[in-house]
């Protein structure tokens, strides 16, 4: 039986989610998968909590929560990230088409979208 901790840990609502999966790449731990055509949080012990997943949803369905939940499992999270090296897909800024293995990225939302811009674009969209 797992432990339980009361910590940080990503939510979706399934009212909001439109099964769009943007959130899926940025949870480097796999916690996140598509199931019925929603993102669910399916492996409570590969969220961090970090929500890097938040930025990217278009539709606002994903927010942290405090709560019960299992323990997070850095051990699980670090073969599970290795896992994913095997079919990554770097995310390029939208403004110059700079991949994150070039420059880091940050997710915005613009226009209505939500994408990812790079640290050489970003000022530009800041001060305009």
């Amino acid at each position: 039986m797992s432990t339980t901790v009361t910590r940080q840990i990503v939510r979706v609502d399934p009212e909001l989610c439109n099964g769009c999966g943007a959130c899926v790449s940025p949870c480097a731990e796999g916690a996140i998968t598509i199931v019925d055509g929603k993102a669910n949080v399916v492996h409570e012990e590969l969220c961090d909590g970090a929500g890097f997943c938040l930025g990217v949803c278009p539709t606002g369905a994903l927010v942290i929560e405090e709560r019960e939940a299992v323990a997070f499992d850095h051990v699980a999270a670090e073969e599970q990230m290795v896992a994913k090296l095997k079919t990554y897909i770097p995310q390029e800024c939208f403004r110059c088409g700079t991949d994150e293995d070039h420059a880091p990225l940050l997710p915005v939302r613009t226009q209505g979208r939500s994408t990812w811009v790079c640290s050489g674009c970003l000022p530009a969209l800041i001060h305009g």
